[in-house]
């Protein structure tokens, strides 16, 4: 598979607080690629640096053009969907609304309907509630809104950053099983932060294990996943 995603030499700061420190990794055209490493190591931070959300250095290539630099909007209209840390919702609309707003940028304006019913379809407990505000569901209903919200984009990569957090184990395993099926649907890549390791290794192709913001060991996450060394010393399990 080819690289839709190259990242070389990335170094990220927040004012005068360096995080990432010229990291190198990259995204295959449909593959899924997991970030792992401790709280602190930069997950989320690499992210950010994804969508222009932080001051960096180094190159960000989409489809072998550079978006590094550029604003936030524009690599969303490149097709990049960021599902972030605390979901980010718009708890005061309802759940059809917030999934109108992932659409915004889309030119195709003919097909949403259609994406909403698709969105129903991955997710049928939206369906039931998409005239109920955001913020009166469920924090796993909402995680389900967020990447709703996210895939009615229609991205290249899909940007997940801990989608597990604060969640049932039942909805999590529904929530990773339902990555998978839109990953081989609809062959989005994705690149994954999260904190359940075991997990975000059994959904990925590839991993990237972050310390204070460098990446220190790299591999299919098959191979990470059977290293007993490298869980023990690593990710804790």
């Amino acid at each position: 598979m080819t690289a839709l995603l190259q990242v070389r030499g990335l170094h990220a700061q927040y004012g005068n607080t360096k995080v990432l420190h010229g990291m190198d990794f990259e995204v295959k055209q449909g593959g899924i690629t997991t970030i792992l490493g401790a709280n602190g190591a930069g997950k989320t931070t690499t992210l950010r640096a994804m969508c222009g959300m932080v001051r960096t250095q180094g190159e960000i290539l989409l489809g072998g053009e550079r978006i590094d630099g550029k604003a936030t909007e524009a690599i969303v209209r490149m097709g990049v969907a960021h599902v972030p840390d605390g979901r980010g919702t718009f708890l005061n609309f309802t759940v059809e609304e917030n999934l109108r707003i992932g659409a915004y940028t889309r030119a195709d304006k003919g097909r949403v309907q259609a994406d909403y019913e698709r969105m129903y379809s991955y997710f049928p407990r939206l369906k039931e509630r998409r005239k109920q505000q955001a913020g009166t569901l469920s924090g796993g209903e909402q995680q389900m809104l967020a990447v709703s919200r996210a895939l009615m984009l229609k991205p290249r990569l899909l940007l997940l950053d801990e989608p597990s957090f604060g969640l049932a184990p039942l909805i999590v395993q529904e929530l990773f099983g339902i990555f998978r099926a839109i990953n081989q649907a609809d062959g989005i890549s994705m690149l994954l932060v999260e904190q359940n390791a075991s997990l975000a290794l059994k959904l990925a192709d590839h991993a990237y294990l972050l310390e204070t913001g460098r990446v220190v060991i790299s591999g299919t996450a098959e191979s990470i996943r059977n290293d007993e060394s490298v869980r023990r010393s690593y990710l804790g399990y």
